[in-house]
This record gives structure tokens, sequence and C-alpha cells, in this order.
């Protein structure tokens, strides 16, 4: 029953904001939450590619190995240009906005509040961490937030306990990262945004470039069989196209507007156990007395042999 309430809320609360609130950016995490159940699909690919389609690199930048029951910070990158702008739902120019996720190993968790250090606390002012779902807490989604404030996003991280949950091993374990800049190109329902390159569908010859009363632009489009065909372009394109152009099938249409990509990457982290941290000093120091007691042993043969003239 809470599931239910939960997906009817999330419902309610993207149809507000697509009405309200048209300029911002929807496309993640919303629109994944809704439709996939896990946001990282058999191949590997996370799920944002499907509607972000430039490729742009994200890093991450986690602990080679932490210990159990600890707070660690997993800090993710995502550059892009100073001053870049992107074209808004609206058509209008607007900053770059910023989201992530970070998928998480079976046991590990968002860190709780009460156990965040002072500069943790400082480092995520004004982030808002929320989980993917009811079921899935080891995943965590950031965004969107202003990019110019939010190009390396920092996510408290608790390990889990070995001796507590006998599920949970010490070893290596993979961390599934994913970082965006800017707005979509494709809507989950198929349709292509105002962030994207439109392309004829026909060929044929441009027969009027109209402003519809929406913000669009209606491209019409005499085929050589005589039909016309119309392309409504969003608000914001910049068009390339002019009337009397011939143009082919797949031509552009409009000026290619985004500046944004998303990026993936996989990284690990090692859930230490202390145990073999004293074993391997207690190995290393082994080791150097053995190769002492060796130079004491062969300098006390060298003098018997010296005090025997051999």
């Amino acid at each position: 029953m809470s599931r239910i309430f939960s997906v009817l809320l999330s419902s309610l609360i993207i149809a507000f904001s697509m009405i309200f609130a048209p300029s911002a950016s929807w496309a993640y995490p919303f629109w994944a939450q809704q439709n996939y159940e896990n946001p990282r699909e058999a191949t590997g690919k996370l799920v944002c590619a499907n509607c972000h389609l430039a490729k742009m690199t994200t890093q991450a930048e986690v602990p080679q190995s932490v210990g159990a029951d600890s707070v660690f910070k997993a800090v993710v990158k995502i550059p892009y240009k100073d001053g870049t702008k992107e074209i808004g739902a609206d058509g209008s120019q607007v900053p770059l906005q910023v989201g992530a996720v970070v998928m998480l190993p079976e046991g590990f968790t968002l860190a709780p509040q009460d156990r965040w250090t002072e500069s943790i606390k400082e480092e995520t002012k004004g982030v808002y961490f929320t989980p993917y779902s009811e079921d899935r807490e080891d995943i965590i989604l950031v965004g969107p937030l202003p990019g110019d404030q939010n190009r390396e996003i920092v996510f408290p991280i608790l390990s889990p306990d070995p001796s507590k949950d006998s599920n949970i091993h010490w070893g290596k374990y993979s961390i599934h990262v994913g970082g965006n800049r800017g707005r979509g190109q494709v809507y989950p329902t198929g349709e292509k945004s105002n962030n994207s390159l439109f392309t004829s569908s026909v060929a044929g010859t441009i027969k009027s470039i109209e402003n519809d009363n929406d913000g669009s632009t209606l491209i019409k489009i005499q085929t050589s069989d005589g039909s016309e065909a119309i392309e409504k372009i969003p608000a914001g394109a910049a068009i390339l196209a002019k009337e009397g152009d011939n143009i082919s099938q797949g031509s552009e249409l409009t000026e290619d507007p985004n500046v944004g990509g998303f990026g993936q990457l996989d990284t690990e982290v090692v859930l230490q156990n202390p145990i073999r941290i004293f074993g391997l000093l207690a190995f290393f120091a082994a080791v150097s007395i053995a190769q002492m007691l060796l130079v004491l042993k062969k300098k006390q043969v060298e003098k018997v042999q010296a005090s025997e003239g051999i």
C-alpha cells in the first residue's frame, strides 16, 4: 500500500512540476524512478543514457579501503565549461543543472546525519539525497542542482559491519557511478525535447516556416508526390532551414543545442578486516627481524673467521 502511495505521490509531483515549473530538468531522477525498478541494465548501462544521449566525462573518488561501520566520502565530479547555458523547456536560456547517481554494494548506505563530520556537513550544504526507492536504499540520487555550485558532489557513505550481518563479507566491492549535466534529448515517451537536433522526416521543398501560438515553429514541406508534411519544432530551437530549400529525408532543420551529457564509470572499494592489517604488520615485523638477525649472524661469523685467521 505504501509503495502505491509513493508512486502516486511521485506522479503528482511530476505533473505539478511540468505545469508550474516547465524550465526545470525533471528527466532524472523522476522519470527513471517511474520507469525502471533498477537503474542499471544487464549490460551495465545506466538508464540515464536512454534520455541523455550525449557522452561527457564523469569522475569519482572513493577510498581504496574502508573499515567496518565507518563513514567515508564518495566524491562525484561533473566537469563542464564555465558559463555554459542550455535551453530550458520554455525555450529560454537557463544555467546548466547537474545530477548524480551512486549505486552502492549490498549493505552500504547513506550515512545518517548524526554521524556526519563538520567537513561533510559543509561540503553537502544545499544537497538533498534521495534513495532510489523504498526497496533500493543502496542507490542514492542527487539532483537536479545548480551546476555552477555543484560540480563536485560529496556522498557520505556508511560501510556495513560483517560481525553484525552474516550476509556481508570482507573484501572488494564495486560501486557504479553516473553523473549528468543538462537536460535530456528524449522523453521517456520517445518524443524529442527541445534540447535535441531535429531533422526532416520526408524529402521535398520547404513551403513555409511559421510560428505557432505555443512558441513552436511549424515547417511545411511539399513532397514530390504533391502531399504536404508539417514538422513541429519546439520553442527555443535555432532553425537552419529556409523557405524554398530543397531537402532530403534526414536533413537537419535545426542546430544541435545540447551542451550537456551523461557519463558513467565503475570503481571499487575494499571493506578491510583490521585483523588482516595486524597480520600484515606482524609479517613485515617478522621479515625485518629476520633480516636483522641474518646481518648480525653474518657479522658474527666474519668476526670469528677474522680472529681464527681464516
